[in-house]
């Protein structure tokens, strides 16, 4: 089991062997899933946008304009209100 410690900035150092398994390195993002009270999955938020192409294959719908973008957003805000 690999083990780090908090410090009083709040910050860790990654266990070179988590690094690895990850895949991330200096400068790279990782995220902390929330999975149930008190526990959290690290996940490599490091994937490049190109690796996103066909995930959404065939849930294409028809182009929606500004003003229809600006119609939803005007409607959500009056909602939050």
């Amino acid at each position: 089991m690999a083990a780090a410690t908090v410090t009083s900035k709040g910050q860790i150092t990654i266990p070179a062997r988590v690094r690895i398994a990850l895949g991330v390195d200096a400068g790279d993002r990782i995220e902390f899933v929330e999975v149930g009270k008190g526990e959290f999955n690290i996940v490599a938020a490091t994937r490049s946008v190109k690796e996103l192409k066909g995930l959404f294959r065939g849930r294409r719908r028809k182009p929606v304009s500004i003003e229809e973008m600006n119609a939803a957003i005007a409607q959500g805000a009056a909602r939050s209100r």
